[in-house]
């Protein structure tokens, strides 16, 4: 009997910890979705330990969690962002400045990449007025462009800031925009906003 009340002491102490680790590792997501996500699930697991020792005061404050982390997933999936594009010229200050700021996650889908050069278009896209992400790319002909760089912030990385940036291009004139990448993740992207392969490019007609 008493082996038994350690080996169920025990499980309930890993349970703890994992729920706690979880809730740890959340704090360390770049990403907005899923820092609220691992952090949900930490705060359930961590919630049936509260439970289960009968702690209810912190079953009730890891249900309060659980709620504001599901409330923030909901406005996170549906409601709608107002995107604007600011174009700049090349060697725009705030531009340089995102850019350094941000350049070590840039350089992980964008090892390439270097400086925007003067006679590509380039755009600062914001979120109600919050610097989201640039744009730039070359122009191969009035109306087909090459992306050098369609970069957002880790907040903003749902495509909603891209398929606002597609029909703000087709609404100014661009018909066709192709892209090469070697990056998975920015693949991903790239079918994910409506990018077709061809040959060793992606292709999106507007």
């Amino acid at each position: 009997m008493n082996d038994n009340f350690f080996d169920i002491s025990m499980v309930l102490e890993l349970i703890g910890y994992t729920g706690s680790a979880l809730v740890i590792i959340s704090m360390l997501m770049t990403s907005i979705v899923k820092l609220r996500i691992i952090n949900c699930i930490g705060s359930t697991i961590f919630c049936g330990y509260a439970l289960c020792i009968h702690s209810y005061p912190t079953a009730a404050m890891q249900l309060c969690l659980i709620a504001i982390n599901l409330i923030s997933l909901y406005k996170l999936r549906f409601a709608k962002k107002e995107y604007t594009a600011l174009s700049v010229n090349a060697d725009d200050g705030f531009l340089k400045f995102f850019i350094e700021t941000n350049q070590d996650d840039i350089k992980k889908f964008f090892p390439d990449f270097k400086e925007p050069v003067s006679g590509q278009k380039v755009f600062i896209v914001t979120c109600e007025k919050v610097p989201a992400g640039i744009f730039i790319a070359s122009e191969k002909s009035p109306d087909t462009l090459n992306v050098e760089l369609d970069y957002t912030t880790p907040s903003y990385r749902d495509c909603s800031a891209g398929t606002f940036l597609l029909s703000y291009l087709k609404d100014s004139g661009i018909k066709k925009l192709t892209a090469r990448t070697d990056n998975p993740a920015h693949e991903k992207y790239l079918h994910k906003i409506g990018f077709v392969t061809d040959g060793d490019e992606f292709i999106r007609t507007l």
